[in-house]
Parts: C-alpha cells; structure tokens; sequence
C-alpha cells in the first residue's frame, strides 16, 4: 500500500535528522493518513478512501466529497478517486 494521499497526492519527503552534535543522517517525513468512510450525497453512499488529516480537512472546508472532487486537478487524484469523481459527475448530470 502506497503511502499516498488518494485526494491531494501528499507522499513522503526526505530530510535529515539533525543531532545535537550536528550530525546529520538522512530520514523520511510521512504524511498523516488515515482510512476514513466519506459519504456522497450525489451517490448515495460511503466511499472508502486513504487520505490524509489535512485533506479530510480540506474536504470539510468545501462543503463535503462531491464538491471537494467537483473541484480538485485531476493530476493529483488517485485512479480509485478519479473513477469517483467520473461517476458522481455522471450522477450529477443525469439529475439535472
């Protein structure tokens, strides 16, 4: 499993552990995932996504999943959130 944000594309960055001393060894920042359930109001239903705190965040500050994806680049989508957002726009569509 790829420690990955599936909505933002936040992955892990490198940096160096600096010791009192000075010494400096190379290490990882990972991002702060989480495995949540987050409804759609356009489907329906509960979605299971791996993402991060800030976008859990994010999708909260914009009104919900639907209007999070409605809004969000394509290029940092995960191909499992990407085939969402094709859907509810489908969804979405077909209502009007």
């Amino acid at each position: 499993m790829s420690r990955r944000c599936e909505l933002t594309g936040k992955g892990p960055m490198t940096g160096n552990n600096v010791s009192h001393a000075n010494n400096k060894t190379r290490r990882r920042f990972l991002p702060n995932l989480n495995d949540v359930t987050l409804q759609s109001e356009t489907l329906g239903r509960g979605v299971k996504l791996r993402i991060s705190a800030s976008a859990l965040r994010s999708v909260d500050h914009r009104g919900g999943l639907d209007a999070f994806l409605a809004k969000a680049k394509d290029e940092e989508l995960s191909d499992n959130a990407l085939k969402l957002k094709k859907e509810i726009a489908k969804a979405q569509a077909a209502q009007a």
